[in-house]
């Protein structure tokens, strides 16, 4: 076997024991690894209630991952997600997935609940238990402090322990398993911290041509302006898109009831740059290095974190956006959830908050005291408990990221029928509608939206399972990971074959979501999105719902849905899969 190891980690928390599963070949070769090897474990656990503590969180790599392959250095964290009870999952750089597969193991499916905080650590094939009651309330910068040396570190914060609904994995002490509650569901088993570390290789087919291969694709980013020019993420990090967002009225501003912010020339990211000067550092196997960080270590924020912690809630002081950065990260919680939440909040009781109130509100939110114990709750839940539930700008109960869908009709279609809650990454049309990568589209049509949101799903679904980054494919294309996972893996493919598997991913996460209640009705975007707001001096004009749900009818139509969204058998039975 080439580019897996063929070994699953099966660890009872519970029981304190672990056994190693031999990977089904075909298996492998149907759902890749990732996300797509995720979801179909998870889906052998899925069951038609919304709550259920015995569900497992899995942790996968992918075949290209302990390769040479570019950008392979992530991995998958999935489960059913605290936050919207649809799957949740989350693919995460660092270190973590290169040192489970060298490890050993494809992946680790964790079940059952510890009577004690407990942490798991791995070294090669060995996995012990390890009591964590010393780091109960600990930070993740505490946590990875008292694990110096025991390999990658995914570690929970108070935040989670603490039940707040949007709480992250912390990988590496900097990359964050984020949007889900993925933390949550740590935290539920009294699963403190995994650390990993390993020794093995992982074996590739044909390393001349996976050099070559790789030569192509380090080519296509060289000239890539979006990933490697003067003013793209490799030089600026995901922060490059924060002024283009304003410029084009996607900037969401005072709770989305705006889409420019007046004072976004002083919080872009070259303020980033001129105020701190940060280095530059990134995931395993990536050369393209979009982290950044002070010379103390300091993180600076990701674009949706500079964006919302500025513009969201009318914030133009830049050391209060870094600072509820490091709040939130130490504490392990996702950013944009807090964010989001918090401008609900403002929005609400009609508040303006100054930066000491920001990042006191978080503290609150961390520690479940005060206003802190339903803003954990997310937006939707806080801003239902207000009775004001059209003031949580979410789909299913997941907070929207920092692209206004009024600006770019792809964007409001993806973030309404993706299966994990709003989110921008499941089809990314930025790359499109923005970046006019591959190809331009225009962002005011929904004319061919429905398909090629369907095809950016599929195509990402890929991309999770290999495991690879999204940034790369501004510049290189399916075609040329195709050659690399056939070099890695030995398997002739297409980048045709390989957006079929994508399409089989996808549509066994609607299953899923289908099996736990998720409708029709579920796929869709806050009011606010088609209202004119008379009130507003905002230019921006709204969608046009009828057009939305055509184009969502058609999106259902190309996916292989009936007409309420939900799978169909027919559909399940030639994509392989069990309905």
């Amino acid at each position: 076997m080439f580019g897996w190891t063929g070994k699953i980690a099966q660890i009872d928390l519970h029981r304190k024991t672990w056994d190693i599963e031999d990977a089904d070949f075909s298996i492998l070769e149907k759902f890749i690894g990732g996300r797509g090897l995720a979801g179909y474990f998870l889906k052998k656990s899925i069951n038609y209630h919304r709550e259920d503590p015995a569900m497992p969180i899995l942790l996968f790599t992918g075949p290209l991952v302990n390769t040479l392959s570019p950008t392979s250095g992530r991995m998958t964290i999935m489960s059913v997600s605290p936050l919207t009870n649809t799957i949740g999952d989350s693919s995460v750089g660092g270190t973590l997935g290169t040192s489970i597969k060298k490890a050993g193991f494809d992946g680790l499916i964790i079940k059952g609940r510890s009577a004690d905080l407990t942490g798991i650590e791995i070294n090669d094939y060995k996995i012990t238990f390890v009591s964590a009651k010393k780091l109960a309330g600990k930070t993740t910068t505490q946590t990875s402090s008292a694990l110096k040396g025991r390999g990658s570190v995914a570690a929970i914060g108070p935040a989670a322990e603490n039940g707040v609904l949007f709480s992250n994995v912390i990988i590496d002490n900097h990359f964050a398993a984020g949007r889900n509650g993925l933390g949550l569901v740590f935290a539920r088993k009294n699963l403190k911290y995994i650390t990993v570390k390993g020794t093995g290789k992982t074996p590739v087919y044909d390393i001349n041509a996976l050099k070559k291969a790789r030569d192509d694709i380090f080519r296509l980013v060289s000239a890539s302006p979006a990933v490697m020019g003067k003013f793209g993420i490799s030089k600026f990090g995901t922060g490059a898109l924060y002024d283009l967002m304003d410029a084009r009225h996607m900037m969401p501003t005072d709770n989305f009831r705006k889409t420019r912010f007046e004072f976004s020339d002083s919080m872009n990211a070259h303020a980033y740059k001129e105020k701190y000067n940060p280095e530059s550092t990134g995931c395993a196997g990536c050369h393209i290095r979009c982290k950044k960080k002070t010379d103390k270590g300091l993180a600076i924020p990701e674009f949706e974190t500079m964006s919302h912690f500025s513009a969201l809630i009318g914030n133009k002081d830049i050391e209060t956006v870094v600072y509820a950065n490091k709040i939130c990260n130490e504490a392990g919680m996702d950013t944009i959830s807090a964010a989001s939440t918090i401008a609900c909040y403002m929005e609400i009781f009609g508040k303006k908050l100054t930066p000491e109130m920001i990042c006191s509100i978080l503290k609150d939110i961390v520690s479940q005291t005060g206003e802190g114990k339903k803003l954990g709750l997310g937006s939707a839940r806080f801003a239902e408990l207000m009775g004001k539930s059209n003031l949580s700008m979410s789909v299913k109960k997941q907070e929207l990221s920092a692209y206004d869908p009024r600006g770019a009709y792809g964007m409001a279609l993806s973030f309404a029928v993706s299966t994990r809650g709003a989110c921008h990454l499941r089809a990314y049309p930025v790359s499109h509608e923005i970046l006019r990568k591959p190809v331009a589209t225009d962002r005011f049509t929904f004319l061919g939206k429905a398909r090629i949101i369907k095809i950016g799903e599929d195509l990402n679904a890929v991309i999770d399972s290999l495991t690879a980054c999204k940034f790369i494919f501004f510049a290189a294309s399916i075609e040329e990971y195709a050659n690399v996972f056939s070099a890695v893996t030995g398997i002739k493919t297409s980048g045709h074959n390989l957006l079929f598997t994508g399409e089989r991913i996808c549509y066994n996460e609607r299953i899923m979501n289908a099996k736990r209640g998720f409708t029709k009705n579920d796929d869709d975007l806050p009011l606010r999105f088609f209202e004119k707001d008379d009130n507003s001096d905002d230019k921006t004009e709204p969608i046009n719902r009828e057009e939305f749900l055509c184009t969502r009818d058609k999106y259902y139509k190309v996916r292989g849905l009936d007409n309420n969204g939900m799978p169909v058998h027919e559909k399940a039975l030639k994509l392989d899969l069990e309905d």
